[in-house]
């Protein structure tokens, strides 16, 4: 009777020993709850750069809100952008949605001024940073387009996009805003 008790004790410590040696593949982390930082009222500053892959650098400025709110129990959210500036106002709206298969999320973009979805930008979290990739035509040309969402705090989070026409082996940032939370 002490044998297979004793096979059985064995058997346990040697699958918590796999577990914790050096080198193990761990399962993929689900990010279901990637973007619940985010939920809630922000303010946000924004800047874009007004001709792209232009080679100008003449930057916009914009002040506005942004509301983030949870959908399907955290694993899709809808941001809702308004920013004014003395270029205009931008209105837009990112639907983000979890894939609990591939553990990434795709964030669909649209704008008041376009009526529509473009392509998403696909990706995942990773050490305390996210960030999303996609390839679409700007200009009558194809472009790799990345977007990342760094510096996450309880009550900041930072957003920057980048377009690169060279395969991304060079980026030119036109996209960054910074949000700041709204208590109360």
């Amino acid at each position: 009777m002490a044998l297979p008790v004793l096979r059985l004790a064995l058997l346990a410590g040697l699958a918590i020993l796999a577990q914790a040696t050096p080198g193990a593949v761990p399962a993929a982390a689900d990010g279901s709850h990637d973007f619940d930082f985010e939920i809630g009222t922000w303010k946000t500053h924004l800047r874009r750069l007004e001709h792209p892959l232009s080679g100008t650098q003449r930057w916009l400025e914009y002040e506005g809100t942004t509301l983030v709110r949870p959908v399907w129990g955290g694993k899709a959210n809808l941001l809702e952008l308004e920013v004014t500036g003395p270029a205009g106002a931008i209105q837009a709206l990112s639907l983000r949605l979890y894939d609990p298969q591939s553990h990434a999320w795709s964030l669909n973009f649209a704008s008041s001024a376009g009526g529509g979805f473009g392509v998403p930008t696909v990706g995942r979290f990773s050490n305390g940073r996210g960030e999303f990739y996609d390839t679409e035509t700007f200009g009558g040309r194809s472009v790799r387009v990345r977007f990342r969402i760094s510096d996450i705090s309880a009550d900041s989070c930072h957003f920057e996009q980048a377009f690169s026409s060279d395969g991304g082996r060079t980026w030119e940032v036109n996209w960054i805003a910074t949000d700041t939370r709204v208590r109360g």
